[in-house]
Order: structure tokens, then C-alpha cells, then sequence
């Protein structure tokens, strides 16, 4: 309702005729046909005044401004499929209102988020809202396809001439602004495409469209299609905003070729090789430049840096490379039959520029604009909103919040703001050279988040044993099966052990093969070799022989022993039974002598020892101790092969604390309900396996809140941390490679987790985030991790090139200390913890895309009914494995919706279950061979067809169109499409849904598509 009468009308002129719509309003009509666009073709703007504004001349100055831009008032008629502009009945007018404060916020997100009807209209709402006694302002909200950036400008410009002739001139002429001259005819926009078009095809030819995914800080994966949008504002610094224009000058571009290599700068060191941002370039022509409308083209463009490239000759090549865009700016991309998906938005960033003239004077009234609120809309991961205006620069950057938190959007702008200023202090720093981490991020990515030091003593493992045994000599050290060992009885007999093998020769220095099967005997041995001073290397007698043997012989091993070498009733606590030769005085060994050698798989396929020291062994063990609060009353169940690094956590943390060692049989480790029924027999209280074992575990109806569940190995699926969690008393996520003593970090996951991370580094663990140039990345982007601290190993046994390639010094750590070059692929989330992307060797190329494996696996484990997933390439074919009774249609039907084409298996596999290693991770190798492939389908029926290819020849004006011939190599686009989908309705009674035309662009396809849709009716 309004405040104040409108002002009087004069009558409306008439108009023309209908108008078939524009290429660009074709285009945003096809998308709001395709999908719900929600807000994301509102476009408003804000004029703000601050004095005694007069309201009825505003009224009368808006209905001049709507009579002269004829266009704010039509609508959109559909005809045969094609969309033509006629004058609306219902006619835009002025609303009054009187808001305040937060209401006024309100109210303006209410007008601007509103929806507009494109066939009765109006298109363009005019909002006047007195928030003070001297105080408007006047919100303009108009839908895209009449309005555009530049129309902004001319609407406030004619409403500030028009109110001022309402007035009585007030210095601002007689009677407005001047008439504007005929528009252009029918057909010549459609003339100019015509003659452009062979330019345009020759350049799309030769330059690649980008990729439909981003790297941006914290994002999941890009977002589709239209959804709720939060914004973040910003002015640029004075004094960078007037280095802007000397450093283009000094450069040699422009101010937008300067800010649009800024951009691609900035996603490049995001990670992004070959950045793609979607820009709006104006296609007004020169009789075209004072009227409103749309007359915007958006286009995708990519670029390919180089870290080498100073950052101005980046710059020139952006200037050289947009300079051959321009050309081609008249054609839509539709047109030139590149086959691009429907959709609001060409590219997952995308980039507006506008440099709008001042803001128009009022007479009487001091008047502001704000040019570019937000729409409160997200239609891809990132859209930037560049105002550069004669006082201020202004950007706006819209986001979805559910793919990217505030934090990180917030954190895109002022790493550019970075880069920005580094280059224009500097225009030629490299790119790779070009830093976007401010002093305090970089101390917290560095400095904040490795601050873990921990002073722990001195004493080696066997040490800490002799003391805990000496504190608590009768309580029980070792169970295995009917047989006990108690602590006294444990040391003694590793004593005995250490006598004869110091007899024997070994000592500090020497390796010791352990080839003993799951018993007390092993606990025996690993720990009597410890107290020789030697280092053992574990043979699991359940390996391949031919491994064993490789290990035997590279490690050049003094010994291997056996369980007949281990027989401990041989050697009596008190000493009296016959031990074998004596070596004299036991020496402990130091923290700086080996305590074992794990050979681990190769990537060239010959397995690796590595060597670690005592002092990284203790140092993981207490941190453990102190992270669980391990102590006497725990027990411990120890399944994993002995091989496996991972099996000297669940050995030494009890013996160390006085706990109790449940060790189990080998038939046991492979069978889950003998290991949940071995737990709950002995009162076990943590438990360590991988997610593989895990799943075993909770298949056999594992449930035991009093147990702390570790988990590593393997990572961790959301949905099994979910399964789990319920089923434990704690559940810890831990990571660590070998090379770095068993685990580098933990993670305690909660009791509703809905996000898994290996969390925080471990005491005296220092992790670093970094690219390929060894400098850090900002938090949020995924980069190469590597670990430094206690827990590094001496290195490879034996392999110098190796110890070169993965032990690097550490540039950002103490003088002298090295770091560990994991091949794993990480990000930090905003409070320091760790989220695992992969292995960097994990990553395939398939049909040019680059593919995680893993995330793959992360989407088929969402499914429900999955239990288990692993996804491999076979023969050129992507295939997906699963456990559980998931319908392949469902499998199909949900990875579709949530990752592009080229992610979705071609062939879903259901097994009983996913082939393990004898570590008990995932057996990639041994997946099964996909079945063979299924015959095509059907061509569609010979009626239908001809229907279908009659009705293309009609709408493409071709004599003939073969059954595989593609629509947009014909010359199709998106009006083609709807004007072919509106005669199939009439003819043949199936509304076929636009995207289909991009999943099947073929009249056979169609066919397929009629006679499927045909088949549900």
C-alpha cells in the first residue's frame, strides 16, 4: 500500500509489435525453462537519498523512465518453442513503503528474492522505502532478460534527468534526456551471428572450454545448478586501488586484463591448472548504448600458466588471449555446437567487471548508489561482482554455503588481495613464486598448529618394559589362547632370548629376522632382539614365501628365528633352565639405535626396509599413552600381522603401562565373530584395525561401549565412522605412514559425526601442507603432506636414491631436520585438523578428466545399502565394486546426481566381499575382472524415429539428418531444442526434458529417449 499518491500517466506509446527475443534472452529464458533459477537472473540495484526528496515527482520521473526503456514493461510469449518479447499488461509502478533498521533489511532481501512471472509480468519492480524522516532508499529489481549491468547506469541516470524536469529543470534541461534513436531492425542481430559464426566455430576449435571442477579453499565439489547464496563484501585498500592503474599502465593491459590475470593467478596457485572463469562481456553496439536491456554475452575463458611466468608476462598473455575472445564476444557458445551443458553458469567461476560512471545528482537531495547487493543466490562454486568506481572499488563474492563455509569464502578474498599486492609492488614475481598467505595464517599453518613439543625421558622400550615389570611383576603381561605370562616371567624370558643372541654375536647395529607365528613366543622375540640391542625385522610366516625370502636376503638379516628358537619353557624365570650361550653384560640399547626394520610394498614393485630408531618408537608410544590415558587396567587386543607397523602399537603401549597384550591366532585375525567373542571372553578395552577389519568386526555383530576403537590403516568412509561410533565407548582416527613410526595423527571422532578427518599431529610431530614447490597452501586447498618431528625414520635400508626423493630437509624446521614426502594429498580445515584426499598415485586420467578413485568410493559408501566400495579402471572402463544389497540402478541413479558423467562407473559389480591384504587393507589388484559389456540398445522404434527426424529437418531446415548425426554439429541450440521438444509433444504426446538433447544429441537418442518416456505413460 502506498504512502503517497503515484503521479499522474500519461498515455503509454504504443509499442511495437512483438519481438522475437535476443540470442542473450533466449538463452536466459531456455535455462529459467530448464530448472527452477530461483533469484539468479534478479538483478538490483539501490539508490540511497539524504534530504527532502520529493515523492511524487520520484513516481513521475519512474513512469517517464519505463516509458522511455519499453522493455522494463514486456513479458515473454512462448510461441512453437520459441520465446518472443510482447508489451505486458501488468505495468511496473512505484510501491511506498516505511521500514527501518532490520526491517528494512528484510524487507529488501524479500523484494529482491521475490519471483517474477516471465509471461504476465511486470519484469522490473520499483521499491521506495522511507527509513528515516530525510532518509529513502529506492530498491530496482528487474529480471536479466531485460536488464543488464550497464542498464543499472542508464536507469539512474534518466531517473535523475527525468526527476529533475519534474522539478522545473533544476539545471538539468527542459524536459529529460534526449529521444533515442530507432532500435535495430528484426534480423540484424541474427545477420551479425551469421557472419561471425565460421570465426567463432575456428576458435572454440582451438581453445578448450575448461573443466566443470574448481579448487577452491574448503570446497567439497562444485556446486550445480541454482542454490541458496551468501555473499562476502569488500573494498579494495586505497592505496592498492591506486596501484591499479600504473601497474596495467606499466604492465601494458588494461585494468580488467590486470584483474582478470589476478584472478587466474589466484586459481592457479589454488591448484587449478588450467583456470576458467566464465566472464560477462558487452555486446551493445554503438545505437545500442543508452537503452536498457540485455545485451550481455557470457563466455568461458581459459588460460595456462605457467609457475615460471613472471606475473606481467602472464599478464600479456591474458591481454593477447582476451583480445581473441572479443572477437567471437557477438556469438553465443550455444551456437557454435561445442554440445555445452545447460545450466546458469559456463564455468565454476565466474567473473562480472564494471567501471559505472558517478553516481547521478538529485536536485535538492544528496544521492548514493549502491550498484551491486546481492541476490542472495549461488549459481556455480564462486562468482565475482567487480565494481571499479571512481572512488572505491567493490567486491562482491557469492558463494553456496553448503558447498563453501563463510570462512573460506572470506579467505578467497584476501589471498587476492595478497596477490595483488605483491604484484602490483611487483609485476615480475613469478607465478609460482607468488604468495597469497598473509604473516597470520602463515604462522598458523607453520608455527600455531605444530606447536606439539613434549619433553619425554630418555629410556628405550625394552627399558620401560624391565621398569613395569619390576613395579608390577605378577600381573598379567601376555595372554595367548590357555596360556599366560606375567610380567617377571615376560622380561626374564626376554632376557634369556638377549643372552643368546649377544652369544651369538649380535648386538647394536645387527638385524634380526622374527619368522614366528601369532603367540606369546612372538611378544618373546621382538622384545628379547630389542634387548640384545638389535633391530628385528618381522616375518609373517602368512606372507608369500617369496617375499619372505626377498626380505630375508636384501635385509642380510644375522638371523632368523623361528618358533622352535622362541621356546620359552626352555628358559626359567629363575634362571635355572639351559639358555644356550651367554654373552655376558646386557647393554641397553640408545635412542638413537635401530629398534626395527618394516619392509614396505614398493611402487616399483620391489619392497623397501625402513629403518626406525628407538627414540621414534618411545616417542609414539607416549604420546599414546598420554592421548588414551593408557594405564595398568586396559587390554589390548592384538590382531594385526606383525609385518604391518601398526602391530608394535598394540604389543608395547600395554607393556609399557602395565596393561595386558591379548594376543590373537591367526584364525582368528580372519574370522570376525572369533575376534568379537576373543574380546569380549578376555574384557578387551581398545582395539586397533583397519576400516577393512572394522567392517569384519561389525558384520559379527561387534557392540562393546566399554572399547576404544582405533582406526587407520586405510581411510576412514564416513559411513563406516558412523556404523562405528555407536558401537564404542571412543573411536580415534589415526594416520601415519611407516616411514614416520606408525601414527603422525589422531582424530577423535564424535559421537554424530557427519566429516572425517585424521586430525592433529601426534607429540613432537610437525606437519606441513605443501604444493609442488614446497611452499605452504593456504588453508582449505588441498596440497602434498609431509612430516617432520620424532617420529622421521633413519631412512630407507640400503636405498640411497630413495632416502634422497623421500626424506627432504625440512625448510620451515630447525637447522638440520628432515621431512617426510608422504605422496598423500591433504588439506586443513579452518581449526587445524587434516581432512585425507587421497594418494597423489591414486589420481587416474580416464578419456582426458583427471578422477580420484577415492572420491568415487566416498559416493558409493552415501548409497544406502553399501557396505564396503572400491572403484578401479579396467580395460579402459571405470568400474564400481560394492558390498551389500544395493540396486545398481540406485547406485547409478545417485552418483549421477551427485558427480559429473565421466565419475560414474560404467559397470557396477556386487561382491560378498572386497578382496584384503594380508595387512588387511583393500586389495586394489585383486578386484575381479568387470563382466562383459551389455549389448547397445535399441535404435528406439522405426515410427517414432522417422517422427523424430522429420520434425529435426523441419526445425534445422535441412533436407535429411542421419540417425547419428549430432544436433549442435547441425547448427542446433537451445531455442532448436525447445521448438523440436514442442512438436514432439504435439505429434507424438511425450514432453521430452531439454537435457536430454545434451545426454543424447542424436535423433536416434531422442528416439530412445520418446519411446522410453512412452514406456512409463
Amino acid at each position: 500500500m502506498s504512502d503517497a499518491p503515484a503521479g499522474p500517466h500519461t498515455a503509454i506509446q504504443t509499442r511495437p509489435e512483438a519481438r522475437p527475443a535476443t540470442a542473450a534472452q533466449s538463452g536466459i529464458w531456455f535455462n529459467e525453462l530448464l530448472d527452477d533459477c530461483g533469484a539468479v537472473h534478479h538483478v538490483p540495484f539501490i539508490v540511497s537519498f539524504d534530504g527532502d526528496l520529493d515523492i511524487e515527482a520520484l513516481h513521475r520521473a519512474c513512469a517517464a523512465v519505463l516509458r522511455r526503456h519499453p522493455s522494463l514493461t514486456s513479458v515473454v510469449e512462448d510461441r512453437s518453442g520459441a520465446p518472443f518479447l510482447i508489451p505486458g499488461s501488468a505495468r511496473p509502478e512505484l510501491v511506498v513503503e516505511r521500514r527501518t533498521g532490520q526491517d528494512s533489511v528484510q524487507a529488501t532481501r524479500q523484494h529482491i528474492l521475490a519471483p517474477f512471472d516471465l509471461a504476465r509480468g511486470p519484469l522490473c519492480r520499483l521499491t521506495l522505502q522511507i527509513v528515516g524522516p530525510r532518509e529513502h532508499r529506492l530498491l530496482v529489481v528487474a529480471h536479466h532478460l531485460v536488464f543488464d549491468g550497464r542498464s543499472m547506469e542508464l536507469f539512474a541516470a534518466d531517473l535523475a534527468t527525468f526527476y529533475g524536469a519534474e522539478l522545473g529543470g533544476g539545471g538539468h534541461g527542459p524536459a529529460g534526456p534526449p529521444e533515442l534513436p530507432p532500435g535495430e531492425p528484426v534480423g540484424a542481430e541474427e545477420k551479425r551471428i551469421a557472419a561471425n559464426l565460421p570465426a567463432a566455430r575456428r576458435y572454440w576449435a582451438e581453445h578448450p572450454l575448461g573443466g566443470d571442477e574448481v579448487v577452491l579453499p574448503g570446497l567439497d565439489r562444485t556446486a550445480r545448478g541454482v542454490r541458496a547464496g551468501e555473499s562476502v563484501e569488500f573494498r579494495f585498500p586505497e592505496e592498492l586501488r591506486a596501484r591499479l592503474g600504473p601497474t596495467a599502465e606499466r604492465i601494458g593491459v588494461t585494468r580488467f586484463e590486470l584483474i582478470v590475470a589476478s584472478v587466474h593467478a589466484l586459481l592457479f596457485r589454488y591448484g587449478n591448472s588450467a583456470p576458467v572463469t566464465a566472464l560477462d562481456l558487452g555486446t551493445r553496439t554503438p545505437d545500442q548504448r543508452d537503452r536498457v536491456g540485455v545485451y550481455v554475452n557470457e563466455l568461458p575463458f581459459t588460460s595456462e600458466p605457467e609457475g615460471g611466468t613472471p606475473f606481467a608476462g602472464f599478464a600479456r598473455e591474458i591481454r593477447t588471449a582476451l583480445r581473441e575472445l572479443y572477437r567471437v564476444r557477438d556469438v553465443p557458445l550455444g551456437r557454435v555446437g561445442a554440445g555445452v551443458k545447460p545450466g546458469v553458469a559456463l564455468a565454476p567461476v565466474s567473473l562480472s567487471y564494471r567501471r559505472p560512471t558517478a553516481a547521478p545528482e538529485f536536485p535538492g537531495v544528496a544521492a548514493s548508489v549502491d550498484w551491486g547487493p546481492s541476490n542472495h543466490t549461488a549459481r556455480n562454486a564462486l562468482r565475482l561482482e567487480l565494481v571499479d568506481g571512481r572512488d572505491e572499488f567493490s567486491v562482491l563474492l557469492q558463494y553456496p554455503p553448503r558447498s563453501i563455509a563463510r570462512a573460506e569464502a572470506e579467505s578467497v578474498g584476501r589471498h587476492w588481495l595478497t596477490a595483488l599486492g605483491h604484484v602490483t609492488a611487483a609485476p615480475e614475481t613469478t607465478l609460482a613464486e607468488l604468495s597469497l598467505l598473509g604473516p597470520d595464517e602463515r604462522d598458523r599453518t607453520l608455527a600455531d598448529w605444530n606447536d606439539t613439543a613434549v619433553a619425554y625421558p630418555g629410556p628405550t622400550v625394552p627399558e620401560l618394559v624391565a621398569e613395569q615389570a619390576a613395579r608390577t611383576p605378577d600381573a598379567t603381561a601376555v595372554i595367548h589362547a590357555d596360556r599366560r605370562l606375567t610380567y617377571a616371567e615376560l622380561n626374564t624370558a626376554a632376557d634369556r632370548l638377549a643372552d643368546r643372541l649377544r652369544g651369538k654375536g649380535v648386538g647394536p647395529g645387527a638385524l634380526v629376522a622374527v619368522r614366528a607365528k601369532r603367540s606369546e613366543r612372538l611378544v618373546v622375540g621382538l622384545l628379547g632382539v630389542l634387548k640384545a640391542g638389535a633391530a628385528y625385522i618381522p616375518l609373517d610366516p602368512g606372507y608369500p614365501a617369496a617375499r619372505l625370502e626377498f626380505i630375508a636376503a636384501d635385509s642380510k638379516a644375522v638371523l632368523d628365528l623361528g618358533d622352535a628358537d622362541l621356546a620359552i619353557d626352555t628358559m626359567s624365570p629363575d634362571g635355572s633352565g639351559e639358555a644356550g650361550e651367554s654373552g655376558g653384560p646386557a647393554v641397553a640399547p640408545g635412542p638413537g639405535d635401530l629398534a626395527y626394520v618394516i619392509y614396505t610394498s614398493g611402487s616399483t614393485g620391489r619392497p623397501k626396509g625402513v629403518r626406525i630408531e628407538h627414540h621414534s618408537l618411545t616417542n609414539l608410544l607416549l604420546s599414546f599413552r598420554d592421548l588414551l590415558d593408557a594405564g595398568p587396567a586396559h587390554r589390548w587386543l592384538a590382531l594385526t600381522s606383525v609385518s604391518f607397523d601398526i602391530s608394535a602399537l598394540e604389543i608395547f603401549l600395554p607393556l609399557i603401562t602395565g596393561a595386558t597384550v591379548v594376543v590373537a591366532t591367526e584364525g582368528q585375525t580372519r574370522d570376525g565373530e572369533a575376534l568379537r567373542e576373543l574380546a569380549a571372553r578376555h574384557g578387551v578395552s581398545h582395539i586397533q584395525a583397519t576400516p577393512t577389519g572394522w567392517a569384519m568386526l561389525l558384520d559379527a555383530g561387534f557392540d562393546a561401549p566399554a572399547v576404544t576403537a582405533l582406526t587407520g590403516g586405510e581411510a576412514l568412509p564416513l559411513t563406516l565412522a558412523q556404523r562405528l561410533r555407536p558401537r564404542a565407548g571412543r573411536l580415534l582416527n589415526v594416520y601415519g605412514p611407516t616411514e614416520t613410526t606408525i601414527w603422525s595423527t589422531a582424530d577423535e571422532v564424535g559421537p554424530d559425526p557427519d566429516r572425517v578427518t585424521i586430525g592433529r599431529p601426534l607429540a613432537n610431530t610437525r606437519i606441513r601442507v605443501l604444493d609442488e614447490h614446497l611452499a605452504p597452501v593456504p588453508v582449505g586447498i588441498p596440497g602434498d603432506l609431509f612430516i617432520a618431528g620424532a617420529g622421521v625414520a633413519r631412512g630407507y635400508l640400503d636405498r640411497p636414491e630413495l632416502d634422497s626423493e623421500r626424506f627432504l630437509p625440512d625448510p620451515y624446521g630447525p637447522p638440520g631436520e628432515r621431512m617426510y614426502r608422504t605422496g598423500d594429498r591433504v588439506r586443513r580445515r579452518g581449526d587445524g585438523r587434516l581432512e585425507f584426499l587421497g594418494r597423489a598415485d591414486d589420481q587416474i586420467k580416464l578419456r582426458g578428466h583427471r578422477i580420484e578413485l577415492g572420491e568415487i568410493e566416498s559416493r558409493l559408501l552415501a548409497v544406502d545399502g553399501v557396505h564396503r566400495a572400491a572403484a578401479a579402471v579396467r580395460d579402459g572402463r571405470l568400474i564400481g565394486y560394492h558390498t551389500g544389497g544395493a540396486d545398481a540402478g540406485a547406485l547409478r541413479r545417485e552418483l549421477a546426481a551427485a558427480l559429473p558423467a565421466y565419475m560414474v562407473p560404467e559397470v557396477f559389480v556386487a561382491l560378498d566381499a572386497l578382496p584384503a591384504t594380508p595387512n588387511g587393507k583393500l586389495d586394489r589388484a585383486a578386484l575381479p575382472p568387470p563382466p562383459e559389456a551389455a549389448p547397445a540398445p535399441s535404435a528406439g522404434s522405426e515410427t517414432v524415429r522417422e517422427t523424430v527426424r522429420e520434425i529435426w529437418c523441419e526445425v534445422l531446415g535441412l533436407p535429411g539428418v542421419g540417425d547419428t548425426e549430432d544436433i549442435f554439429d547441425l547448427g542446433g541450440h537451445s531455442i532448436t531444442m525447445t521448438q523440436i521438444s514442442t512438436r514432439i509433444l504435439d505429434r507424438l504426446g511425450v514432453d521430452v526434458p531439454l537435457y536430454a538433447y545434451f545426454e543424447e544429441p542424436t535423433v536416434r537418442g531422442i528416439a530412445e529417449v520418446v519411446d522410453d518416456l512412452r514406456t512409463r505413460m
